[in-house]
C-alpha cells in the first residue's frame, strides 16, 4: 500500500469516527432532552391566597384577646340578640363569632332576631388591623439599566434585615333591653393585641418572634 493510500484510509476512518461520535451525542443529547421534558410534567404546584395566613391569624388573635377578659355573666339565662349592623371591620365575621362564643359560654341564649331577644347588644369595632415597619442594612433589591440589554435585577443584600407586624383589635359593646330601650351594659374599649417580627441577618440567618398561640415557638435556621 502505498503512503498515499494508507493518508487516504487514515482519513476516512476520521471522519467516520467523528460521524459516529456526533451521532450518539445528538442521541444523548434527544434522551436528556426527554428526560427533562418529562420531569417537567411531575412539578408541584403551590396555591398562592391573596391572604397570608401570619395576616389572618394576627388579626384573630388580636379579637379573641380584646374578648376574653370581658365578664358577660350579666347575661346568663337571657334571651339576646347580637347586632352587627355597627360593626366594620377586617374579618368581621371572625370577630363577631368570637363574641357569641363568648355570650354563649357564658349563659346568654342567642336567638336569630330582635323580636324574640330580652337584650339587644350592639358590637362595634374602632380598629382591627395591622401596623407593619421595615429596617433593612444592606443594599435593596434594584433594576440596573444595561446598554442594549434592559434592566438587569440585583438581589438584596442584608447584613440584617427586619419586618414587624403588629395587630390591634379595638372593639365595643353596647346593651340595651329589647323593649323600651333601657340601657343595661356598656363595655367600654375592649383592647387586645398580637405580633409577629421576622429577623434576617447576614443574608441567610433567619429568625421568628411571635406571640400567636399557633406560632408561638421562635425558630432559627441557619
Amino acid at each position: 500500500m502505498t503512503d498515499l493510500e494508507v493518508q487516504t484510509k487514515g482519513l476516512f476512518d476520521s471522519v467516520a469516527r467523528v460521524w459516529r461520535n456526533g451521532r450518539i451525542l445528538m442521541g444523548a443529547t434527544a434522551v436528556v432532552a426527554a428526560l427533562l421534558a418529562g420531569g417537567g410534567c411531575a412539578q408541584t404546584t403551590l396555591t398562592a391566597p391573596q391572604r397570608a395566613a401570619t395576616e389572618q391569624l394576627l388579626l384573630s388573635t388580636a379579637a379573641e384577646r380584646a374578648i376574653v377578659s370581658t365578664n358577660f355573666s350579666l347575661f346568663n339565662g337571657r334571651k339576646v340578640f347580637l347586632d352587627a349592623s355597627y360593626f366594620d371591620s377586617y374579618d368581621s365575621k371572625y370577630a363577631i363569632g368570637t363574641i357569641r362564643d363568648a355570650l354563649s359560654r357564658a349563659g346568654a341564649l342567642l336567638v336569630s332576631n330582635a323580636t324574640n331577644s330580652d337584650i339587644i347588644i350592639e358590637a362595634r369595632s374602632g380598629a382591627l388591623s395591622i401596623d407593619a415597619a421595615e429596617t433593612l442594612i444592606g443594599v435593596p433589591s434594584a433594576g440596573v439599566p444595561v446598554p442594549l440589554a434592559g434592566a438587569v435585577s440585583i438581589p438584596e443584600l442584608a447584613l440584617f434585615k427586619s419586618q414587624k407586624q403588629f395587630s390591634l383589635a379595638k372593639l365595643a359593646l353596647l346593651a340595651y333591653e329589647t323593649h323600651g330601650g333601657k340601657h343595661v351594659y356598656s363595655s367600654g374599649p375592649m383592647i387586645g393585641k398580637a405580633y409577629n417580627n421576622y429577623y434576617r441577618i447576614i443574608g441567610f440567618i433567619t429568625y421568628t418572634s411571635t406571640d400567636i398561640p399557633v406560632k408561638h415557638r421562635p425558630t432559627a435556621v441557619k
